[in-house]
């Protein structure tokens, strides 16, 4: 009994659920509670539309379908799904349908099936759009794409955008990867922004209403220039990651089932988009958490690994069978890593260190090989393709640093006009 109430505490932990007997300490309130506390001031004599899905939750992690639908304050006429959809029902990458939601009876109209910006005609009826999603903090997850292009459809018609921020769960510091250029842009890197780009979704959609950065078909388009209303949280900070917010986490789609794995996407799932090359933990209990694969040598990798002393970041060899996928039941060997020092360490630079080392360690197994068909998702989440052409020559880190990091502190400095927190 013991080893049972350990483990169920180390998986309340883990997803910042609070168990028995423990005193429960918000440190931040979400967007969705000032809004509360506001009497939901901006929505009031007007029709509204949001834009949500599970992780859309207060503290106490009531919906905030429900919370809307509630509060007769509110008139909410309508709710529209993204990727995994309003109630989550949708696996990564299926089609989301139109329909009706089941619990408050409300029409449902897809954001990630025939369309991916609202049509006009979906938006008719509506004075108000709400969008509350908690955000990874990394360009190639959909969501912000979905909400830029909401925000440009608002625009169009004139209907305003309430934006209920969240926390970024890298925090508010991280800023890594180039920009997108010509050519690249796509629902996975949707502006001209880096992969990692250190805000929450309100700074963000600050930012792209005022500076543009959204793709359109020949280019860059000019600012969306939306009626745009951004509730901030209360009590967040830039150095804040999601574990010292107090909050609950709800997994925004189903391979970032815990905060942890928000900051490991960012570090391995480029990597990932690279056909079968390495196995990264999807389909086994550790999603973005390892690099494995049948014929690697375990601790030979993680000998190669060590000795390049990679800042903030650790190694162990692992062994496993994945649940599903093309790896089901196949016993998996390679390294599992770890930060040591959040602050010090740059977080997609880990998984093409991975690379390096296995391209060391086993020179016949390339990561890009014959499989041309993956190499346009591969360029598309990295923005460009001079990253796979110039590491494909010789699988070293260091042909690319000046290039995925060129950005970094020009964004830094555009951003930083759009800091909400401190």
């Amino acid at each position: 009994m013991k080893g049972k109430f350990l483990l169920v505490l180390a998986v309340c932990l883990s997803v910042g659920l609070p168990v028995r007997g423990q005193a429960v300490r918000t440190v931040v309130k979400p967007g969705i509670e000032v809004l509360r506390e506001q009497g939901f001031a901006p929505l009031k004599g007007l029709r509204v539309g949001l834009v949500t899905n599970p992780s859309g939750v207060d503290s106490r992690l009531q919906s905030t379908i429900d919370i809307l639908h509630e509060a007769p304050q509110v008139n909410l006429v309508a709710l529209y799904g993204p990727e995994h959809g309003v109630r989550g029902d949708a696996y990564a990458g299926d089609k989301v349908s139109d329909g009706k939601d089941p619990k408050t009876g409300l029409p449902v109209f897809s954001l990630y099936g025939k369309t991916r910006e609202p049509s006009q005609e979906m938006l008719r009826g509506v004075d108000v759009m709400v969008y509350d999603i908690q955000d990874v903090g990394t360009r190639s997850y959909t969501f912000i794409s979905t909400l830029g292009l909401l925000m440009r459809a608002c625009a169009k018609k004139g209907i305003g955008v309430v934006v209920l921020d969240r926390p970024n769960p890298l925090g508010g510091r991280k800023v890594e990867g180039c920009y997108v250029e010509d050519g690249f842009f796509s629902f996975v890197s949707q502006y001209r922004i880096p992969y990692v780009y250190g805000l929450t979704v309100g700074e963000l959609a600050m930012l792209l209403n005022e500076e543009g950065l959204n793709r359109g078909q020949r280019g860059i388009e000019a600012p969306l220039k939306c009626d745009l209303t951004v509730i901030p949280m209360e009590g967040w900070t830039r150095d804040m990651r999601y574990a010292d917010t107090g909050l609950p986490w709800v997994l925004p789609s189903p391979n970032i089932p815990y905060p942890q794995s928000a900051i490991n996407y960012p570090s391995a799932g480029i990597c990932g988009d690279i056909s079968d090359f390495l196995q990264i933990g999807i389909g086994y209990t550790l999603p973005f958490e390892v690099f494995a694969a049948e014929w690697i040598d375990a601790e030979a990798l993680k000998a190669k690994l060590d000795s390049y002393a990679i800042p903030g970041v650790s190694f162990r060899t692992i062994h496993y069978k994945p649940f599903s996928g093309s790896a089901a039941g196949k016993l998996l060997h390679g390294v599992q890593y770890c930060y040591t020092d959040y602050d010090q360490a740059y977080l997609t630079l880990t998984q093409f260190y991975v690379m390096q080392a296995v391209g060391e360690l086993f020179p016949w197994r390339s990561p890009f090989g014959k499989d041309v068909a993956r190499f346009g998702s591969f360029d598309k989440v990295c923005g460009t393709d001079y990253v796979r052409k110039q590491f494909a020559k010789r699988l070293k880190v260091e042909d690319i640093l000046s290039c995925w990091t060129k950005d970094d502190e020009d964004f830094r400095t555009l951003s930083g006009k759009y800091y909400l927190y401190k």
